[in-house]
């Protein structure tokens, strides 16, 4: 069935140098925008993201190139999102907005992007040092950012999905266990058994790979327990996750992607700070457990004997100090 439409309709889909609409970047970005007559017209960018306050590339979360197959070194030649973003307004411009999954994460981010270009251009205007030529093309720019996109209509297709095939308790027992609804939903035991037969309908359906499903479920705990692939979180709200060393690593803020012994040894206030804070006590207890080991390792490190390279070091330390028979 063809659209009804009464103006475009703008599909798009982001891929971007991670999850943080605060602090990440537009890599990629693509428009399908269907016409009132149906036909439909293609256009995607390659992005260099850039990074305005620091003024280098922002580089790609590891985890992000995992899933989108897009590098640092591929973006190097790319136009900046600055650099392309009057063409971006102008295919939004007239439009509504699709997506799948876009409200909750490409439409904010694409605004975000917008919005960085904006706070540049204004305070490139306001700048003393900036040229008159450099001040002029900033207003320019600026007037060509005339759009809000909370003004227009965005019809988000998984959210549309989740409605019409909800993917709750009730829906995954008609899936894998017969197509009929049980009894007592949302009593707490018919909901447990409720789970328990599901999953045992889950672990027979999937015994075979086929094309939709190469992978089988396997009968083990273990297993079962990683799939989907899901980080393994150190607090239950997933503020730190177990990196692959087995270090401890903090999944939000300025210190994201950074173990948590590393943000003790450059911030140790930042501990007090989570204490402090609006956090679950799960999580204070986590961070207050390894505050306490890692003061631990810092008073064994400090009073264990130095030896071999350790030794030579502070040596040279201290010569360098009482070169000349002065301290300074």
């Amino acid at each position: 069935m063809e659209l009804n439409l009464q103006k475009p309709l703008l599909f798009f889909d982001i891929e971007s140098t991670g999850l943080n609409i605060v602090t990440d970047c537009i890599v990629e970005l693509s428009f399908v925008k269907v016409f009132p007559d149906s036909h439909h017209e293609t256009k995607t960018w390659r992005v260099f993201p850039w990074d305005y306050d620091a003024c280098a590339q922002k580089k790609m979360d590891p985890r992000a190139s995992e899933v989108n197959g897009i590098t640092d070194e591929m973006l190097v030649g790319e136009k900046k999102f600055i650099e392309i973003v009057p063409e971006v307004v102008e295919w939004l411009r007239d439009s509504d907005l699709a997506g799948f999954n876009s409200a909750k994460f490409d439409l904010p981010l694409l605004a975000e992007e917008i919005e960085r270009v904006r706070s540049y251009c204004v305070q490139r205007i306001a700048d003393p040092k900036a040229s008159q030529e450099k001040k002029a093309k900033a207003k320019e720019m600026l007037d060509l950012l005339d759009i809000d996109l909370h003004a227009k209509r965005m019809v988000d297709v998984q959210t549309i999905y989740h409605y019409m095939e909800p993917r709750n308790l009730k829906a995954a027992y008609r899936f894998y266990c017969g197509g009929e609804d049980f009894e007592n939903a949302h009593s707490a035991e018919a909901d447990t058994m409720a789970t328990y037969e599901v999953l045992k309908g889950q672990l027979e359906m999937y015994q075979v790979a086929d094309k939709h499903h190469e992978m089988i479920l396997k009968n083990d705990v273990d297993f079962l327990s990683g799939v989907g692939g899901r980080p393994r979180t150190v607090d239950y709200a997933g503020r730190l996750v177990m990196g692959p060393d087995g270090e401890p690593v903090i999944s939000f803020g300025k210190h994201k992607g950074k173990t948590a012994k590393a943000v003790y040894e450059s911030e140790p206030a930042y501990f007090a700070w989570i204490e402090n804070g609006e956090f679950t006590k799960d999580t204070k207890r986590q961070f207050a457990l390894l505050r306490e080991r890692f003061d631990k390792e810092r008073k064994a490190a400090m009073s264990k004997p130095l030896e071999g390279d350790d030794l030579s070091d502070a040596v040279a330390r201290l010569q360098g100090k009482f070169q000349g028979g002065k301290l300074f």
